[in-house]
């Protein structure tokens, strides 16, 4: 992204503070200017008739509209990229998980000032959540002057470096024997990929070999969106706990703050979930996990890689691909954000490049065909 095409971000929070810290946090990043803020969606929609913002993030508890409400007029009347910054109590859960469906691009928990490596972290996830944000395809969806108090940075605030997934697991060898077992899908996503992710586990049947799953989101989301999952779907959906089993008709969600990685423990496919630093700025990690099923799957995996920025996943799917496990990259077409699918195509990962729609028959009929 060219450095004099900054996004253009309008924050809208109740609380002065919050505002002031996202507008630190945002105006850190050399690619992202804040253009404005808002104490509630009433003084939001004035400041969109003067300058309509690339982004705009959004809180959901307000005074006179609430977020939601904000959301679909948005979304129904002239749709702008909207990032959730979300509470994580058990309602600002729920009510996140709806934004999502209404539209929203992404989710991001409100950050916390107090502890510099969280904050540094949420640093990185909202300015990242902010700028895929700016790159979603959106279609229209039918249906004060008050002085703000200083916000004082971390005096070890720093950038945490991209790091590969080499920090949480070594990579197999390729002559490692991996014998037959049972077949197993793993799946990674970004933005855009929790509609992807509800449309195609809605038409898999309950027979569908087990399914590990890495959607970028916060820790504490997680558990809502598996849950949501598992009313709509035919297999089992469940946020993974450690060693949980994954068998079929099963789908284990990782959570977002814990690496997810797949072990095979005689013929039994288990998870373990382990703590670390970001890769590719994300936790989980989409690479973490498919290199974890090319080491212990192998060709009895197959690898999904759905819509997302940057490239987490990327080079994962190109190891899973090398030990002759299937790959599948989702289209240009069918992604909201091509970013992560783009660069697994472009360096060859994808045995096969789907649309959304396309993937789960693709995989009945390879399964069971």
């Amino acid at each position: 992204m060219d450095i004099e095409n900054k996004v253009k971000v309008l924050i809208v929070d109740d609380s002065a503070v919050v505002r002031q810290s996202l507008s630190v946090i945002l105006k850190s990043d050399p690619q992202i200017e804040v253009i404005g803020t808002a104490a509630d969606p009433l003084i939001a929609v004035k400041k969109i008739q003067l300058e309509v913002p690339d982004v705009i993030t959004l809180d959901i508890e307000m005074p006179r509209m609430d977020g939601l409400t904000f959301l679909k007029k948005i979304m129904s009347q002239n749709p702008i990229p909207v990032v959730v910054i979300s509470s994580l109590t058990a309602k600002g859960t729920e009510t996140a998980m709806k934004a999502l469906q209404y539209g929203a691009s992404e989710i991001i928990a409100k950050p916390a000032m107090n502890a510099t490596q969280f904050f540094n972290e949420a640093k990185i996830m909202l300015c990242d959540a902010v700028k895929a944000a700016a790159q979603v395809k959106l279609k229209r969806i039918k249906t004060s002057p008050t002085p703000q108090p200083r916000i004082s940075m971390p005096s070890d605030f720093v950038v945490t470096p991209k790091l590969s997934a080499d920090v949480i697991l070594e990579r197999g060898s390729l002559k490692t024997h991996i014998v037959d077992t049972e077949k197993i899908i793993v799946l990674g996503a970004s933005t855009g990929g929790t509609e992807a992710i509800r449309f195609l586990l809605k038409q898999l049947p309950a027979r569908t070999p087990g399914m590990a799953i890495v959607q970028h989101m916060p820790a504490g989301f997680t558990k809502s969106f598996a849950d949501g999952l598992n009313k709509t779907s035919q297999m089992e959906v469940k946020e993974a706990e450690n060693n949980d089993r994954i068998y079929q008709g099963r789908v284990l969600i990782a959570p977002g703050d814990k690496h997810l990685i797949l072990k095979r423990i005689c013929k039994e496919y288990v998870v373990e979930l382990k703590e670390g630093p970001l890769v590719n700025r994300h936790r989980p990690s989409v690479d973490v996990l498919f290199r974890s099923a090319a080491r212990y799957a192998g060709k009895n995996a197959t690898g999904i890689l759905l819509t997302g920025m940057g490239a987490d996943g990327a080079k994962g799917l190109l190891e899973l691909k090398e030990t002759g496990a299937f790959t599948i990259a989702q289209d240009q077409q069918s992604s909201i954000v091509f970013g992560m699918p783009k660069e697994a195509i472009q360096l060859g990962a994808a045995s096969k490049v789907l649309g959304i729609s396309e993937i789960a028959p693709f995989i009945i009929d390879r399964t069971y065909g």
